[in-house]
């Protein structure tokens, strides 16, 4: 029985969908309703206590949380495969560079994302935005510099954690964020982008 990855599209759930494509995991997507009445229906919030997507179903199983979907797929039906070996340094960068993807670089985006995009224009602060701008270009250096001995994150093999970090720079493009200074971090988004498994994941 195929999973079922509950999707809209430019969200999060195009983090399960690509790697699924790579792993030729078998995938149901099924396309959601993103209105916030949907996402505050009892259905829905039975699946995702948020109400955020994606949410992630294997047989009677369901989960939340894109990275942590990542990192059990991987476990369940990856077979070793773009992921380091447990217990090596390499495994301890990919779940660094993981990690880094959602709890640092996406949080400013968020923010941006929420005071430009999302919120009523009355709702909206320009100063988070500014702010916002500030951290993510701080952590987005960080890209730049873990970029200096390698293709990708991990060396010069891709792996899950160029996933991750595949929909924050996503955003972070939308907000056109890679200047002069990030060289490295724009040819490499450039990289993944040319994947035909990312391309299909985006649409």
């Amino acid at each position: 029985m195929p999973l079922t990855i509950y999707h809209v599209a430019g969200t999060r759930s195009m983090r399960v969908i690509w790697l699924c494509l790579e792993l030729d995991i078998p995938l149901n997507i099924e396309v959601i309703d993103f209105s916030q009445e949907y996402r505050n229906t009892d259905f829905w919030r039975a699946l995702s206590p948020t109400g955020k997507v994606p949410v992630l179903r294997d047989g009677e199983f369901t989960m939340f949380e894109s990275g942590a979907m990542v990192q059990y797929l991987l476990d369940a039906y990856g077979d070793g495969r773009l992921q380091p070996p447990a217990g090596t340094r390499e495994a301890a960068i990919f779940q660094q560079w993981s990690w880094f993807a959602e709890a640092t670089l996406a949080r400013p985006l968020g923010d941006i994302a929420q005071h430009s995009v999302i919120r009523p224009e009355a709702d909206r602060i320009p100063g988070v935005v500014e702010d916002a701008k500030v951290r993510a270009l701080t952590a987005l250096s960080a890209v730049e510099k873990g970029l200096e001995n390698g293709s990708y994150l991990v060396g010069d093999a891709f792996s899950a954690a160029d996933i991750n970090m595949g929909y924050s720079l996503m955003l972070a493009e939308r907000f056109d964020l890679f200047n002069q200074d990030l060289a490295r971090t724009r040819l490499y988004f450039e990289r993944l982008k040319e994947r035909p498994f990312y391309q299909q994941a985006v649409r």
